[in-house]
């Protein structure tokens, strides 16, 4: 082995070595009072489906909660560990900070500081850590679906198609998270096709032939064979190649039908009591005529985009200032050579990505929600590392030549910059305030609801009957928003069900019995014979508190600017069931 390649192992090592570091540290990051934060109310949601699941064993693919993989693999964890805000995040929190190993798979196109800047930001951006630790999809579609791109990466860097089978696993898997993942595809053969294009501008305005300039986009072990065995070797290596793509498809569509199929008939018919051919057909012509479905005939693109656009922004300038900042170094320092004398295909790639997401998500995402930029993060990373490990080489030569002012600068800006994200993740950790709401979506409620439902859940356990009453009028502006379903164990109690969120996850696992009123309910009747616990809108306080005479009231936001709930709980219930528990 030669002293260059020795060494160039060793910068290697330490670089993965520093990878794997990060990712631990990402890991702890993102589980460290990983269940501190109420659930959002999309949480409360998926996270009642995925009990309902859990308990009956029935589930089908339904686009409105988005892919089948967290009630698939969640209901695994629940058979293991308990029901609770923790255990239902911690696929998200492991994926997220699993992210930064995903930087190995690009080792051929980045320097190894840039493959360590890659993962910190990966690890440490504030919008990524948040929303690891949030039982949603959107950290998990983009994990997936750049590990993904980084085995099609490595195939073609080293000519092993085998690579092509976990890149259709990992894909696959994406898709069973979210309906964006058409969105990736989309992103990545847009990004290939304009970096493609070019260099191939580039290279025929310097005179060479398209044929010399596919055959230099080869990957070098094709071209060694083409060399060796001359134009005849064309149709082995036609052959290898499809064969090297249909092995990725069939992979992607072995874990496609093992998420989208329903249960439990899928499991009937590995077993033999059911026919498999429906369940095939379920899980693929099914899900995605389900999907082109909601997308096509939901409220996707109905909406004014300017305003989304300043929402997306907004999120992104406070969510992601400094990768904001770096990324424009990246793309300055690599696009006018200054580090290697020519555009560097991956930076220009992720940043064509990162450019259309920014543009793209608030024409298709059918809310303002902060989550989204997450998509436009995941790929400006890439010049972002550039940017910053740029910066750090120009301080290690300006303290090799003994320049106090180039050092000084450097460290300014880098510590300038690991300050800011530590602040800004400190600040956001378990955020449910409206003072973060750049970065929080609305449906948030506060962290002080908490203690309350620890109280309503240990009133229950103490009680006999009924716990909970839902009480709820139409709002003084006429809105339909009130809690009454008619009957409680249908999970599809529409907008009256969906008002109440997160409640029914915290009621569900704490098995609390509850009942509602209709919203034109006499409130004397309704709480002539009313439970230990009663829950109501702000705007019914008034009336309740004269009819609920030794209830404590307990008010919180439930949305962080719009709905407040009120809590009453009967003092003499919450006394006896704190004793219990003593």
């Amino acid at each position: 082995m030669s002293t260059d390649s020795g060494a160039e192992a060793v910068a290697r090592s330490r670089a993965l070595l520093a990878i794997l570091g990060v990712a631990v540290l990402a890991l702890l990051v993102r589980l460290v009072d990983l269940g501190g934060r109420i659930f959002h109310w999309d949480e409360g949601r998926v996270g009642y489906w995925i009990l309902r699941y859990h308990e009956t064993g029935e589930f089908s693919y339904r686009p409105i909660i988005h892919g089948p993989f967290l009630p698939v693999v969640n209901d695994h964890l629940f058979a293991v560990l308990p029901v609770a805000d923790f255990t239902a995040r911690l696929p998200v929190a492991v994926v997220g900070a699993l992210l930064p190993l995903s930087v190995w798979l690009f080792r051929e196109h980045l320097r190894r500081d840039e493959m360590v800047a890659l993962a910190l930001f990966l690890a440490a951006n504030p919008l990524l850590v948040y929303y690891s630790r949030f039982m949603r999809n959107d950290v998990l579609v983009a994990a997936f679906s750049v590990v993904a791109l980084g085995f099609v990466v490595r195939a073609y860097d080293t000519g092993r198609l085998a690579y092509l089978i976990p890149a259709g696993v990992s894909f696959a898997t994406g898709s069973a998270t979210k309906e964006n993942y058409v969105v990736y595809l989309a992103c990545f053969l847009g990004a290939a096709f304009l970096v493609f294009d070019h260099r191939l501008l580039a290279r025929t305005s310097a005179g060479e032939s398209a044929r010399d300039i596919l055959f230099s986009e080869l990957p070098a072990s094709a071209r060694e064979r083409l060399r060796a065995r001359g134009a005849g070797s064309l149709g082995y290596g036609a052959v290898r190649y499809v064969a090297g793509v249909l092995g990725g498809l069939l992979a992607f569509l072995v874990v496609f039908v093992f998420f989208y199929a329903p249960r439990p008939d899928v499991w009937n018919a590995l077993g033999g009591s059911a026919p498999m051919l429906p369940v095939l057909e379920a899980g693929t012509v099914g899900a995605a005529s389900e999907m082109v479905g909601s997308w096509l005939g939901g409220s996707h693109q109905s909406h004014e985009y300017l305003p989304y656009l300043k929402d997306f922004l907004e999120t992104f300038a406070y969510g992601a200032p400094v990768l904001i900042v770096f990324a424009l170094v990246g793309v300055v320092v690599d696009r006018y050579g200054v580090v290697a004398g020519r555009i560097r295909w991956l930076v220009a790639f992720a940043t064509y990505w990162g450019v259309v997401s920014i543009f793209g998500y608030p024409l298709a995402t059918d809310i303002q929600a902060p989550w989204v930029v997450v998509h436009a993060v995941v790929p400006l990373a890439v010049p972002a590392a550039v940017g910053a490990a740029f910066v750090f080489r120009s301080g290690v030569r300006a303290l090799d030549s003994r320049d106090a002012v180039g050092v000084g600068l450097a460290a300014l800006v880098l510590v300038a910059s690991v300050g800011g994200v530590a602040a800004a993740n400190v600040d956001y950790w378990n955020a449910s305030t409206d003072d973060d709401s750049e970065v929080l979506q609305w449906a948030q409620p506060e962290n002080d609801l908490r203690a309350t439902l620890d109280d309503v859940a240990r009133v229950s356990a103490a009680n006999d009957g009924t716990d909970v009453l839902l009480y709820g009028t139409r709002p003084p502006d006429g809105d339909e928003t009130h809690f009454y379903v008619a009957n409680e164990s249908d999970p599809l109690g529409g907008p009256s069900w969906h008002s109440r969120l997160p409640l029914p996850w915290y009621f569900e696992g704490a098995d609390v019995e509850r009942t509602s009123s209709a919203p034109d309910a006499n409130v004397s009747e309704a709480t002539a014979d009313a439970p230990p616990v009663v829950v109501a809108y702000e705007w019914d306080r008034a009336e309740l508190e004269p009819e609920l005479d030794g209830y404590v009231a307990r008010q919180h936001a439930f949305k962080l600017w719009s709905e407040d709930v009120v809590v009453f709980i009967d003092e003499d219930a919450l006394d006896a069931a704190n004793e219990t528990r003593g």
